[in-house]
């Protein structure tokens, strides 16, 4: 059992606005054992990013974790020789050359038809007329699951998110995520004579193609999908929001003072997507005079390490000028996300770009809803063009 202090939480209002409570930790407890989410909180960016890098320490392969148990083990949940065979596979698919191919002409030729389906004014959720669609239409094309409905794909991954973030053992959340996979399961099954008889750029077809077990294959596209749809979704409301509320900023991009890039990496700094990252301790270790055992359970708290006072000034502060070069954003380690292109790519030189040619003036109807600390993002944004 770790020796770290105890920290206690109310989770209603961690789920609801996290910050508060790991700025506390981060000032008085850095390192914090937190009894309603059952595990050690690391919660300063140094200690993060540096202990992300020890796998043989804390290990991302957790045999009896929610990933593993609802979705399969993936390359996320492997270490050493067994996720760099999988990850060789994986992410030239999606690497910075393959979005520069492929995926990009495919991203703008999916904004294009979203956009071109809706009206010229109106009042909407801009999640669900743009950001959700979009997404999940480059999800569809990236896995090769090109036979689902996109809100399907939506559907799925939310589904997965919330499963793999249940710590609490809702029952319901769980059914949910169980029925999810074993759609993923169905639709894969519908497309492996397709991509078979047919090989094309698709994570589907270039894992099978290199002779990766279907079990193996199955698992990482679920692995995609519950992140691929979430967080760039995420990223695209979260950006234009920021932007929107923060005008000056929005100007800044449209004279070319600022990057539609920079608007993006300032974005899931300030509200990381991806929040936490669960790791097993692997052999005994101690951290700011903090003793960890093995198979304690660790949480690497991203959006802590993205908002330390340490390294980003004013950094509860929306900020596109700031540098972003020590966030924490997509990992800082052997795990470092694998379509990290691609997001920055469907968000910031697709998503973005065509939704204010499109719709200059774009603007907020109302309240937004942000939630989540594992996974982060808005959950309505209601805006007005035309």
């Amino acid at each position: 059992m770790s020796s770290a202090p105890a920290f206690h939480i109310d989770v209603a209002d961690f789920w609801n606005d996290p910050y508060p409570a790991l700025a506390r930790m981060r000032a008085e407890a850095p390192v914090a054992f937190v009894p309603e989410l059952g595990a050690t909180l690391l919660t300063r960016r140094d200690d993060i990013a540096n202990m992300e890098k020890r796998v043989d320490v804390l290990s991302s392969d957790q045999p009896a974790g929610l990933m593993n148990r609802l979705m399969g083990q993936n390359m996320m949940r492997k270490d050493g020789a067994a996720h760099t065979a999988e990850r060789n596979v994986y992410a030239p698919a999606i690497a910075p050359a393959a979005v520069a191919a492929v995926w990009r002409a495919e991203f703008r030729a999916h904004a294009d038809r979203v956009l071109s389906a809706l009206p010229d004014a109106a009042q909407a959720d801009l999640i669900e007329a743009f950001a959700l669609p979009l997404s999940a239409e480059c999800l569809k094309s990236m896995t090769g699951l090109t036979n689902v409905r996109y809100e399907e794909m939506d559907d799925w991954s939310q589904a997965m998110i919330e499963g793999i973030a249940n710590y609490v053992g809702n029952p319901e959340v769980e059914r949910r995520c169980n029925e999810a996979t074993a759609a993923i399961d169905a639709a894969i099954d519908d497309m492996l004579p397709v991509v078979r008889a047919k090989p094309n750029p698709s994570l589907l077809s270039v894992m099978l193609d290199a002779g990766m077990p279907e079990e193996h294959v199955r698992a990482n596209v679920k692995l995609t999908i519950s992140g691929g749809q979430n967080e760039p979704r995420k990223a695209i409301a979260g950006t234009v929001w920021a932007l929107l509320t923060h005008p000056d900023q929005l100007v800044m991009v449209r004279r070319g003072d600022a990057t539609w890039v920079h608007a993006f990496d300032e974005l899931t700094r300030w509200i990381s997507p991806i929040g936490m990252s669960p790791r097993r301790v692997a052999k005994p270790w101690t951290i700011d005079g903090v003793d960890l055992e093995p198979e304690d359970r660790v949480f690497l708290m991203f959006g802590s390490a993205n908002r330390d006072e340490t390294h980003f000034v004013d950094a509860d502060r929306f900020d596109i000028t700031r540098s972003t070069t020590r966030a924490i954003v997509f990992g800082a380690g052997p795990h470092f996300c694998a379509g990290a292109a691609a997001a920055r790519s469907m968000v910031a030189d697709v998503a973005l770009p065509a939704l204010f040619e499109r719709w200059p003036d774009l603007r907020m109807d109302g309240d937004v809803r942000i939630g989540g600390w594992a996974f982060r993002g808005l959950l309505t944004m209601p805006v007005a063009w035309g």
